[in-house]
């Protein structure tokens, strides 16, 4: 797995695009997307919806990768142990349940 970071450098690059031309595309200048690639600077939120329809690609999709890196860099950077994901998972399972009654 990679990072998102990473995963925007990978589809941008399958697309054979500069750091320039998707920039433009996408309306970010080309050293925020070098920090972004590199994991330095954080891809903005609000912008989800346009990346996945530059990518042609889910939204969910992005939506699920952007916040899987965030909330795995988080628990790295506090040195919580694995069994955090198990505990997440059932935490999302039950915020679910609670919403759908």
């Amino acid at each position: 797995m990679e990072s998102f970071g990473q995963f925007i450098k990978t589809q941008r690059e399958q697309r054979k695009w500069t750091q320039t031309e998707f920039g433009a595309r996408i309306g970010i200048n080309t050293s925020a997307i070098s920090r972004i690639e590199n994991g330095s600077q954080k891809f903005s939120r609000s912008k989800i919806k346009q990346l996945a329809e530059l990518f042609q690609l889910e939204e969910q999709l992005i939506k699920d990768l952007f916040f899987a890196d965030k909330f795995a860099r988080e628990a790295y950077q506090n040195k919580c142990s694995e069994s955090i994901f198990s505990v997440a998972e059932e935490t999302a399972k039950y915020f679910r349940s609670s919403n759908a009654k």
